[in-house]
């Protein structure tokens, strides 16, 4: 049957398409696909495995089999060996695609998408090249699709959209982010780039609707999909990458459980709650379970749960009752992104420290992870704060819809020619009925001198100066202070209202402390700022809308 050839034709190009995607991508309708997937998989040329991630349901998706590959080649009148030099069926692309597969299901969501604003559409993964993969539309014009995963880190993406950029020019890039800050942040680097280029955050553009959720480096308005390909030029790049120089016939899949699976296979084995629980104890090292099921919104019992098969797949580890991705779970992270799998290990590891012995922090060998360690008080201490954060906020119909670690939360901007920054221990967002209210948190235990608190102060009084809070976020977000004493609390109010009236500039500040966060919570009369009378009645909730706060946009 012709809708069998052309669906064995679409899966030697694009490989692990569910029926949807590929009803939208082959223009056959989804009863013929749904019919013939069956026909061909009875037949044994395709095979089906199961996927879902945090954004994407359970599906089953396709590849095709041994027999199927070579009934391909006889049907394209080539041999095996031409036809896996030439697309993504060799043995090394199928565990390329299967480590990336979350990744893979947001741009086929995206490509399915774009198929059904502009029908028949080519496409083409690379697997070197700085974009993930590009499609050509019914007229020839091209777009370079381009995913940022979670964990990329900032340098190395910003190299990989400066080889973008220097690279063939497309008709237009259409860019993937995981949220509204780093939209913004990668819009700016994008500006520049001498083809238009279209931004979503991911969450939103694989969601398949037709909201405007777009938005051009240059700053335009919300577009939506059938908007941004209206504004796609005319430049048809199509770049090629050299074939492998290998290319072996990959064995057929053969699913086992997460203990004795190979690491290509965990993407599609690992549940959406399991991906979401690894994605927070990669963020979070370190971190309690009490902690983790705050942050989740789900029971102790739960939270074990999910962390048996974690560790069962030695994908995390508990030392001394807390939690930290092992190497493997790290290199699981870093592939899924595209990111440098020794710089994760580098950053991160914590495989040399015995998980029956003490947190020796000297014995951890990740830099980042080894510093979280020797400060753990302080590092409880945000988790602490963040998951009575969340759990408040969902009583009171509120959201802690982003909540990014110190290596996420960081921003740098200029101030007076010279290049700055700001580290705080977090950055979120908090949301009511789709309202955001941003925030820094600074976690403080060892400024108790006024000239320490001026300094740790001095890096928020020049961000603040500059217009970049409202660059970097649409509007300025709140420092959120918090000290474990009450006293260093109340000099930290005087400090920081003298400084702020020395430098002329505002910062909007609350300041706490944790025995009267213990007792209101973060979202209750727990917050004072700089000139405020020391009574409960000045005491006010960053929950509450501050001035300044109204006719916000999405980013």
């Amino acid at each position: 049957m012709r809708v069998e050839r052309d669906l064995l034709a679409l899966l030697g190009e694009a490989p692990f398409l569910d029926r949807l995607e590929a009803a939208a991508l082959s223009g056959w309708s989804r009863g013929a696909v749904y019919g013939a997937m069956e026909s061909l998989r009875d037949a044994g040329l395709v095979a089906s495995l199961p996927h879902a991630s945090e954004l994407i349901a359970p599906t089953q998706r396709y590849s095709l089999t041994a027999a199927g590959l070579r009934r391909l080649a006889d049907e394209e009148g080539r041999s095996l060996r031409d036809l896996l030099r030439a697309g993504p069926l060799s043995a090394h692309w199928r565990r390329l695609l299967l480590k990336r597969l979350d990744a893979v299901a947001a741009i086929y969501r995206l490509a399915s998408a774009i198929a059904g604003e502009s029908w028949p559409l080519r496409f083409r993964w690379y697997r070197a090249q700085p974009m993930d993969a590009a499609v050509a539309l019914s007229d020839g014009r091209s777009l370079f699709l381009v995913r940022q995963g979670g964990t990329a880190d900032r340098t190395s993406f910003a190299k990989r959209l400066w080889r973008l950029r220097e690279g063939p020019r497309p008709g237009a890039y259409l860019v993937l982010v995981p949220d509204a800050v780093r939209l913004r942040h990668t819009a700016r680097l994008m500006a520049q780039a001498s083809a238009p280029a279209f931004l979503a955050v991911e969450r939103d553009a694989v969601a398949g609707s037709r909201a405007r959720v777009w938005r051009s480096a240059a700053g335009s308005p919300w577009l939506s999909l059938d908007e941004v390909i209206a504004h796609v030029g005319d430049r048809r790049a199509w770049p090629r990458e050299e074939p492998l120089a290998r290319a072996t016939v990959p064995r057929d899949l053969r699913p086992a459980g997460l203990q004795r699976a190979p690491g290509y296979l965990l993407p599609a084995l690992l549940k959406p709650a399991e991906k979401r629980v690894l994605g927070l104890v990669a963020d979070w090292p370190w971190i309690e379970p009490d902690h983790l099921g705050g942050l989740l919104g789900v029971s102790g019992r739960r939270v074990a749960q999910i962390l048996r098969s974690l560790e069962e797949a030695a994908l995390a580890t508990r030392v001394s009752g807390r939690l930290v991705l092992s190497d493997r779970g790290l290199a699981l992270l870093a592939r899924r992104d595209r990111s440098a799998v020794h710089l994760a290990l580098r950053r991160w590891s914590a495989e040399s420290l015995d998980p029956h012995g003490p947190l020796a922090w000297r014995n951890v060998s990740g830099r980042r992870s080894r510093q979280l360690l020797r400060t753990i008080e302080h590092t409880a201490g945000v988790h602490w704060f963040l998951a009575a954060l969340a759990e408040q906020a969902r009583e009171r119909d509120r959201e802690l819809a982003q909540f990014d670690p110190p290596h996420r939360a960081s921003r740098y901007f200029r101030h007076g020619g010279v290049l700055h920054s700001v580290h705080p221990d977090a950055f979120g967002v908090l949301e009511r009925e789709g309202e955001p209210r941003f925030f820094f948190l600074e976690w403080e235990r060892r400024a108790v001198r006024p000239s320490t608190m001026a300094a740790r102060l001095a890096p928020y009084l020049r961000y603040y100066a500059s217009q970049r809070p409202t660059d970097d976020h649409g509007l300025r977000p709140d420092v959120l202070v918090v000290f474990d004493a009450e006293l260093a609390a109340h000099h930290f109010l005087r400090v920081a209202a003298a400084e702020m009236t020395r430098a002329r500039v505002e910062i909007p500040l609350r300041v706490s402390h944790r025995a009267l966060l213990e007792r209101t919570g973060p979202l209750g009369a727990a917050w004072r700022t700089p000139g405020a009378p020391a009574s409960p009645a000045a005491e006010t909730s960053p929950a509450l809308p501050s001035p300044g706060h109204e006719g916000r946009t999405r980013a």
